[in-house]
């Protein structure tokens, strides 16, 4: 099933004609942040329908339009595009927060048509143009507002003044409760605008409704005084419990999931064939030889022999299943963190099952160190696997050890190591260092070789393989594109979203890797 991405560039408003123009994307060159990672696309790669049927939204919420395209143009770098802006408040707020930076990224949903992964980042090929959004913060950092065109000052208020809610519009609130949430006001502009309000102050006697309560945010959010000072009077919760809402924010904080694979970074990348659940790769399983042969003496005979190694597919998935009703009333937030959520998910359990294999392959360092080993310790078993890995791999094309991938308790240790007192890896003068380790970063340098730390697997400190002294060629993940399958049971009312990949580790030479070994 096609995959749909956001990423986002930056814009320019015009408030003359009430316009915002710029970058949508960049094409070729610049990795954009997209809720697949890292997206790159190519020219003539994203097909866009009729213009006017392209709406621009406020945070890819498909409630919050703001006005539609009016033209599009592709140039060798980059699609440039142009929005007419609605007249309705929030149409005039955009513009406003255009203008003042506060909103400066223009966000495109694409349909991901054809795309293929290499190095990390999805390099798409074909892809629709769903929607696009005026957002806070682009993943593409060229991409920004150009330019921003509004109304001349007076046109301004009077379409501003013409959102305002008329007597018999106000009267209708107090009787609809939806019609108050669905006032044109964004909360936190209203909280934002709101003063510190001192505690010892004598509260007026005031007339409070749902229709008033309605009517005075609208006019605050305008900049009325007056109706700033009557819900600051309002906002006592015990005295109009029900009048005073509670605002949802539209950040969600998450910190279980995460989407980094540090032990499949740690080795080389290939590309999962096409087709089959297992495939097979030459390797040379004897060598021939050449000895000294006195004069007439038989040559040294010992033929090369070779076999296939067999590595075996495996499927990675999982699936959420929810109600209709979650589907239809829910936000397009949950959408997002769901496929976000699940993409973590997936990372975790690959990159886990990679650092399995590592271990399982590895060879077992001779000499046994401590739980948590000294700087002499750790040194020794960096001096050990970089020999123990060299010899084993020496008939690649690069047979240094080159990374080392621990875990977070491992991680923790190292950051501890020091010279009576001082820093031996965390060092402020780095040029006294032997290396470089940061509590802020998961990557990093020891005694030589490049440092991966990765969260994805146990932290216990009682088995052996916490250390890894690895020869990246050795090992070899292949892996195909990930894809979301969404299918609806109609007679049990519910939505099962699937989540899932294909992916192989490749045990080239075992031995390319070394792990410690636990005392």
């Amino acid at each position: 099933m096609n995959q749909i991405v956001t990423l986002t560039a930056e814009l320019t408003a015009d408030s003359a004609s009430r316009t915002i123009s710029g970058k949508i994307v960049p094409l070729n060159v610049e990795a954009g942040s997209t809720n697949y990672g890292k997206v790159i696309f190519a020219s003539g790669s994203i097909e866009i329908p009729d213009a006017k049927s392209i709406k621009l939204l406020s945070q890819h919420d498909v409630k919050k339009p703001l006005g539609r395209a009016v033209s599009f143009v592709e140039s060798e770098n980059s699609i440039d595009a142009v929005f007419s802006i609605s007249r309705s408040q929030r149409g005039t707020e955009a513009l406003i927060l255009a203008e003042e930076g506060l909103q400066s990224g223009l966000s495109i949903g694409a349909e991901v048509l054809k795309s293929k992964i290499k190095d990390g980042v999805t390099y798409v090929s074909a892809a629709r143009l769903v929607e696009v959004s005026l957002v806070t913060e682009p993943a593409f950092k060229s991409a920004q507002v150009t330019d921003i065109a509004a109304e001349e000052a007076d046109k301004v208020e009077e379409a501003v003044s013409e959102t305002q809610p008329t007597e018999s519009e106000i009267a209708n609130v107090e009787n609809t409760t939806p019609a108050v949430e669905a006032t044109p006001v964004e909360a936190p502009a209203v909280e934002a605008a709101r003063p510190t309000v001192s505690m010892a102050y004598t509260k007026p006697r005031i007339e409070i409704t749902a229709a008033k309560y309605a009517e005075n945010t609208i006019r605050a959010a305008l900049g009325d005084e007056d109706a700033r000072q009557y819900l600051r009077a309002a906002d006592d919760t015990s005295d109009n419990a029900g009048l005073v809402p509670t605002r949802q924010l539209q950040e969600i904080i998450n910190p279980l999931g995460t989407t980094i694979r540090p032990s499949i970074e740690a080795i080389s990348r290939g590309v999962l064939p096409d087709a089959g659940m297992t495939f097979e790769i030459p390797k040379i399983t004897a060598m021939p030889t050449v000895a000294v042969a006195a004069e007439n003496a038989a040559f040294s005979d010992t033929d090369q022999n070779s076999a296939y190694l067999s590595v075996d597919v495996k499927k990675y998935a999982g699936q959420q299943t929810f109600s209709v009703e979650l589907l239809d009333r829910t936000s397009p937030a949950f959408f997002d963190e769901l496929v976000r959520n699940m993409g973590a998910a997936y990372a975790k359990a690959t990159d886990a099952a990679v650092n399995a294999a590592i271990i399982t392959g590895a060879s077992l360092d001779a000499t046994t160190t401590a739980t948590y080993p000294t700087a002499a310790e750790l040194l020794g078993v960096v001096a050990r696997g970089a020999a123990s890995v060299y010899s084993a791999t020496l008939g690649l094309s690069n047979p240094f050890a080159r990374n080392m991938i621990v875990n977070t308790s491992q991680w923790s240790n190292i950051m501890t190591l020091n010279d009576s007192g001082r820093p031996i890896y965390t060092a402020s003068q780095p040029q006294n260092a032997g290396g470089s380790v940061s509590p802020t970063a998961l990557q990093g340098n020891v005694a030589g070789l490049n440092l991966y730390v990765t969260p994805n697997t146990a932290s216990g400190t009682d088995t052996d393989g916490s250390i890894l002294i690895v020869n990246p060629d050795a090992y070899t993940w292949y892996e195909s594109p990930n894809y979301r399958l969404r299918a609806e049971s109609t007679a049990a009312g519910q939505i099962t979203i699937g989540y899932y990949g294909f992916g192989a580790i490749a045990t080239k030479v075992g031995a390319g890797a070394f792990k410690n070994n636990k005392a």
